[in-house]
This record gives structure tokens, C-alpha cells and sequence, in this order.
């Protein structure tokens, strides 16, 4: 038995306690429990994050005495909103914004307008659907009028820009054209585009000389905003492609980021290495260049993209014109099974997509095994789907190795990316067969490539997806577990998360992230989606 005055001590050191612990500040939500990984690539912490707002106001190891919604993290991770450095989400978040795909992977920001092409500007009289915006800052406007599951910042494209002002015509520039040019550039980084991306592949960007490129990213210096290319060439000449990329950023005086970065066509394997050595050596010599990739060994695009660039010269309706020419169909029939060979074979070319219902039946299918079933010659097969379809198909091409693959993912300068697009398993967003980056990206490098091949560990990843690309694309608040950041979250499980998709069957959520957490709002609880649209348009914090 105890004296009535320990007791009377002990409870008035119990209330002086409780006091205590209610008077501390109560948050909207506690993350409690849970591995924080900051974002930085620091080793982790056992945690508790508090949120008020939209912001992180508190990251201790025991909040327990703070008051509010409680979500519960222990056994699970907690990160930054990972950030999409390379999307194609332009037109699908104003189709279904509630981002499905991206969300559930615990992606939060999407860097959109890439590969040379931004949603606008438009030229004068060309025709467009009606909610398609003018320009960058309409698009803009229209995201925030209509919300969005995710945050948003976009790019400007310099293919876009040359279509404006110069059409689809293989010529240069002229010294007025790069002016008005340039002036495109500037005005769309004055309105909060975050970077100039170029496709060098596609027309019209392939049309543009290394001046040209220059001239358009100079627009960029002293802004700290980066030059993103999807360089001229990833098989053959992708030693050359890469140092025209790192001229440009030498000649500007920019900084440089090559997109999806990779070593396309077994005969081109050797030469991911010395990319990589070209890369950081441009680094040493006082270059900012970064690159992404996604983690898979296979890349999607159009199928037009296995035609020669000279073939389109002059866009679709020209570029099918030539497909009709009996005097030109050899030539461009020499150039696409030399494209082929360099994959392997016509098997390593999948169609994902058509714009006709009637070519439907190509969908998800092999091209060899397609003419095959057919008893055609697969030139004949892949002619006759481009001019039937008006080159509006998609491809998937199966070129890349998978040691490549993992040696790029995990190298230092290299961010993740997706390549893909924000979709959805039905409606007008859950058709065709996609490749499964727009479902599986950021949980395959979790699960697959951190926990079942090891060859890096969650720290590194979780910053690849979070801190990097947030610097790169200069994004403040963003990309951090910190006080005073934006309360961009999400929260997966380590031991289980895992992509579910796959090239046959790519329309299907991943597992194992539990929470996801945008501008402070919950929008996916227990892997389900809440339905909130918190997403905001994010502006970089350019350089005075």
C-alpha cells in the first residue's frame, strides 16, 4: 500500500503529464509508426510525421501525445509523393483526372510535356478538339478549373514550338523563325513551364540542326531549368545522339537531361557503358546532366517510328503518300527491316494500340505472329496497318537488355521515370494493351529491382523517385519528408509491394501502396481511391 502522499505526488505528476501532452499542437492526420525515407537517399528513420494543411509540420520519433486522424504505419514505409520526371499524361488528365494508374503507384506529380510535344502552342486555323487548350498556360488554367488526383508542371516542346512556327518540313530555321522561336520558349517559362524537351525521333523536332537546339535552350540560361531530349538516336548512333545532347547544354549553358536513356538493339548492348562514361564525364567537365529510365526492357511509341524520319517528312499525310509510291516503297522497305534486325526479329514488335476499331484485332498482338496467322510478309502487314489506321497505331519494342536495364536504373546521375501515361483498367482510359509502365513502374522498382534483385536499396530508390527529380526540375517543397514541405506522402508496404502488370495482361493496379497522400488530402486509403482531386499545378522555382 502507498502513502496518500506518493499518491497524491504521483497523480498530480500523472496530470502534469496528461497537461502536457494535450496542450502539444493537434495535426489534421499523424502518419505514426512508420521507416521514414526522406527523399534524400539518407538511411531511414523509425518516425511519426504530423500534418496540418497542405504541409508537414512535424517529423519526430514519438509524437504520441499529438491529437488528429491517424494513419497507421508501423511495418510500412513512409515516403515522398514520388515524381513522374517523364509523363505522357497531357490529355488523359483532362479525360479522367483522378489519375488512377499514377496514384496507386504513389505517384503525386507528373512532369508532362515531353518528347518535344507540350499541349500547345497551336498553330493558327489548326484544327483541335474543343477541350484541347491553346497553349501551356490555358492547359493550366483548365487543370485547376477542373482538378486533378496528382500535381502537375509541364514542359514546353521544341517540336511543338517548330510545328508552330515552321510546319513539318525537313528545312532550317530561318534567323526571324528562331526568333519567334525562342520567344515561344521564353514566354512558356515565363508562365511556368518547367523545362524545354525535344524529340528528336519524331517530326517535326528531328528536322532541327544542333543551332537550332542551341538557339531554343538558350532561352533557358540562367533559369536553371533543364533541356530534356529524347535524343536523335538510341541504337546505331547513340554515342553520337548523346554528345549532340551534351553540346547543347555546353552551348547554352544549361543543364541537361537525356530522356529514357538506353542501348536499343542487341548489336548496341556494348555501348551502354560508354554512354554512361560520356555522361559523367560531361559532369566532370562542369555539365549538370542527369538522365531516366523506366524498368522494363521493352519502350513504347508509334509505329510510324520504324519508318525512316525522311519518310514523314511533311506529317501524315505526306508520309502516306510515300507508303502509296511504288517508286519509293523499297527503299523505305530496306530502312524498316534494317530497324527490325537491329531488334531481332519482327516478334519483338507488339501493337498496343489503333485509332481504328476495325484494326482492333491487331491489338496486344505480336507483328510476326500476326502475319504469320495471315500468310503475309510482315512489311506487307505493318504497311497496310500504318496507311489503314492513318499512322495513328502504337508500338511496344522489345530491344533493351535487362543487365542494361539494372546498370542504368542504379546509376547515380539516373532518376526513374515511366514513360507512360495516367490510365485506367476501364472506361474511355482502360482500352488497348498499353505497356505496363503506365501501371507498374515505381512498385516494380520497389519490389522487383529493391527487394527481390537487390541492386539498390530503397533509400536510393525512394530518392530517384522523389528528391532527384524535384531538384532537377525545381520544384520547391516537393520531393522531401521535412517540416515545412509539402505534404505529398505516400505509404507502401516493402515486403510486399509489386507491378501486376504485364505485356500480355498490362491493365491491373499494383500492390502494397497503402496510403497516398496529395497536397495534405488523402486520395488513396487502404489502396483504394478516395475520389479527392487536391492535385495542383506546380510552377518551378526558377533562378533570378
Amino acid at each position: 500500500m502507498i502513502s496518500r502522499r506518493v499518491f497524491v505526488g504521483r497523480t498530480a505528476a500523472a496530470a502534469t503529464l496528461l497537461a502536457w501532452r494535450s496542450s502539444e499542437p493537434a495535426a489534421s492526420v499523424v502518419v505514426r509508426g512508420g521507416t521514414v525515407y526522406d527523399g534524400t537517399g539518407a538511411p531511414p528513420i523509425r518516425a511519426d510525421v504530423t500534418v496540418e494543411g497542405d504541409r508537414i509540420t512535424r517529423v519526430e520519433r514519438d509524437l504520441s501525445g499529438v491529437e488528429g486522424s491517424v494513419i497507421d504505419a508501423r511495418g510500412l514505409a513512409v515516403a515522398p509523393g514520388f515524381i513522374d520526371v517523364h509523363s505522357h499524361s497531357d490529355l488523359e488528365l483532362l479525360v479522367e483526372p483522378k489519375a488512377h494508374s499514377k496514384i496507386r503507384q504513389g505517384v503525386t506529380t507528373e512532369i508532362i510535356g515531353q518528347d518535344g510535344g507540350s499541349l500547345g502552342p497551336w498553330r493558327d486555323g489548326q484544327p483541335r478538339d474543343d477541350d484541347r487548350p491553346p497553349d501551356v498556360t490555358a492547359f493550366f488554367r483548365l487543370l485547376s478549373d477542373r482538378g486533378c488526383a496528382v500535381n502537375v508542371s509541364s514542359m514546353i516542346g521544341a517540336g511543338t514550338v517548330r510545328h508552330v512556327v515552321i510546319g513539318d518540313s525537313d528545312r532550317p530555321a530561318s534567323a526571324d523563325e528562331l526568333d519567334r522561336m525562342v520567344a515561344l520558349v521564353a514566354d512558356a517559362v515565363r508562365h511556368g513551364a518547367c523545362g524545354l524537351s525535344s524529340g528528336l525521333e519524331y517530326v517535326p523536332g528531328g528536322f532541327a540542326d544542333l543551332n537550332e537546339l542551341v538557339t531554343l535552350a538558350g532561352a533557358l540560361t540562367g533559369s536553371g531549368l533543364p533541356y530534356a531530349s529524347h535524343i536523335r538516336n538510341e541504337d546505331d548512333q547513340l554515342l553520337a545522339a548523346v554528345e549532340e545532347a551534351l553540346a547543347v547544354g555546353f552551348g547554352a549553358g544549361v543543364p541537361v537531361h537525356i530522356s529514357h536513356l538506353k542501348a536499343q538493339g542487341q548489336r548496341n548492348w556494348w555501348k551502354a557503358q560508354p554512354v554512361l562514361e560520356a555522361i559523367e564525364a560531361a559532369k566532370v567537365g562542369g555539365l549538370d546532366a542527369t538522365f531516366d529510365r523506366y524498368p522494363y526492357v521493352a519502350y513504347s511509341t508509334g509505329l510510324g517510328s520504324l519508318f525512316p524520319l525522311w519518310s514523314r517528312d511533311g506529317g501524315t499525310e505526306a508520309f502516306l503518300g510515300r507508303l502509296a509510291d511504288p517508286g519509293l516503297v523499297p527503299r523505305i522497305e530496306m530502312a524498316v527491316r534494317d530497324k527490325i534486325a537491329k531488334l531481332g526479329s519482327w516478334d519483338a514488335v507488339q501493337i498496343t494500340s489503333t485509332g481504328s476499331e476495325d484494326l482492333a484485332w491487331t491489338r496486344g498482338k505480336r507483328l510476326g505472329e500476326l502475319a504469320a496467322a495471315r500468310a503475309v510478309d510482315p512489311f506487307v502487314l505493318l504497311r497496310r496497318i500504318i496507311i489503314e489506321d492513318e499512322n495513328r497505331s502504337g508500338m511496344v519494342g522489345f530491344g533493351m537488355s535487362e543487365a542494361n536495364t539494372a546498370r542504368i536504373l542504379t546509376h547515380p546521375l539516373g532518376m526513374i521515370c515511366s514513360d507512360g501515361s495516367a490510365l485506367a483498367t476501364s472506361g474511355p482510359l482502360g482500352t488497348g494493351s498499353p505497356h505496363p509502365r503506365s501501371f507498374g513502374t515505381f512498385p516494380r522498382v520497389l519490389g522487383f529491382y529493391c527487394r527481390e534483385q537487390r541492386v539498390m536499396s530503397l533509400e536510393a530508390a525512394v530518392h530517384k523517385m522523389s528528391g532527384m527529380p524535384a531538384s532537377r526540375v525545381r520544384l520547391p517543397g516537393r520531393g522531401r519528408i521535412r517540416p515545412g514541405g509539402f505534404a505529398d506522402i505516400v505509404v507502401f508496404d516493402p515486403d510486399m509491394v509489386a507491378d501486376q502488370a504485364t505485356f500480355e495482361r498490362p491493365l491491373a493496379y499494383p500492390v502494397g501502396i497503402r496510403h497516398v497522400m496529395v497536397n495534405g488530402t488523402l486520395v488513396i486509403r487502404d489502396e483504394e481511391h478516395t475520389g479527392a482531386l487536391p492535385g495542383r499545378v506546380v510552377a518551378p522555382a526558377v533562378t533570378p
